[in-house]
């Protein structure tokens, strides 16, 4: 089988070369007080940016990326309306085998990392006959944690540096598969999000699969409460989650949840920069997601797909 390796320099840094380029002159300016050295790490962090996203580049030249609607029968533009009592038995349905199937994770984040990203190579090489090896480093923080305090995660999608802000619990595993989609070159946030449920939900490893079937329980959950916290909250005592499942799935949408103006701001931004790049907008995340898989099984049924 054809292996295509992109490099990921940029992720083997013992800083962010982004968080470098941005703080250096500030940073030596208060430290010091002059800039000129400041300048001087920023040139050269910008420098080494640079060679390590062009070294990336030319190496994904050569990648076979998964053609979606060819393969799953549906795509970010081609996808049906998953019906609200199809979603409630989703819920139902997938709740049930999370617990089922439930345990805890004691591996370090390293361990996990390596595994899932060995994964995700296996079952996109699957289907498209070329293994493309990237990076498993993950940071725990950079600037984006400022700039994106909603999110759990981030991707520089040119160099690839990736971070996950905080111990996610049994949703982390399927976080670091959608980040490391991102590294391979799929920069759509609704493909990451399919391709890191396939692959984890398929997978023999029960605390990779019990992430993909929280991520999916929480993404319906999400669409049925209408953004109402309260709600959510609600529906979540409906289901059979129990324990630290059900302790992981409240801290990501707590009832009591203080509207952020910075947050909402930074949210909207970041909303009308997915729409700008031909996507559907932060839905993409939750209905999108969730419609996808609903469609895709859908073809399943009636044989359009596999």
């Amino acid at each position: 089988m054809e292996t295509i390796r992109i490099p990921n320099s940029a992720t083997y840094s013992p800083v962010s070369l982004t968080d470098l380029m941005f703080t250096a002159p500030l940073a030596t300016r208060l430290l010091l007080g002059a800039t000129l050295p400041g300048r001087l790490v920023q040139a050269a962090a910008a420098g080494a940016y640079a060679g390590c996203v062009l070294s990336d580049w030319a190496s994904r030249r050569g990648v076979r990326k998964i053609d979606f609607l060819g393969t799953y029968g549906a795509d970010i533009k081609h996808m049906d309306e998953m019906p609200p009592s199809q979603r409630e038995e989703d819920v139902q349905r997938y709740s049930e085998e999370l617990m089922r199937i439930h345990e805890p994770v004691v591996r370090t984040r390293e361990v996990m990392a390596a595994d899932i990203n060995e994964r995700l190579t296996t079952y996109i090489a699957g289907i498209t006959g070329q293994r493309v090896e990237t990076s498993s480093s993950v940071r725990e923080m950079t600037l984006a944690r400022l700039i994106m305090p909603f999110a759990s995660g981030s991707c520089d999608v040119l160099s690839g540096d990736i971070a996950v802000f905080r111990n996610a619990g049994i949703f982390e595993a399927h976080i670091l598969a959608h980040e490391f989609c991102h590294r391979k070159g799929y920069l759509k946030e609704l493909e990451a999000q399919a391709l890191a449920y396939l692959a984890l939900s398929r997978s023999r490893d029960p605390q990779l699969r019990q992430s993909a079937l929280a991520e999916r329980v929480y993404r319906n959950l999400r669409v049925l409460d209408n953004d109402d916290p309260a709600r959510y909250g609600e529906l979540l005592e409906d289901t059979p989650l129990d324990g630290p499942v059900l302790d992981d799935f409240r801290r990501l949408r707590p009832p009591d949840q203080r509207p952020n103006p910075f947050a909402n701001a930074m949210r909207e931004l970041y909303d009308s920069r997915m729409k700008l790049t031909g996507q559907n907008g932060l839905s993409d995340y939750d209905r999108g997601f969730t419609n996808f898989l609903y469609t895709y099984e859908s073809a399943v049924k009636a044989g359009r797909a596999a």
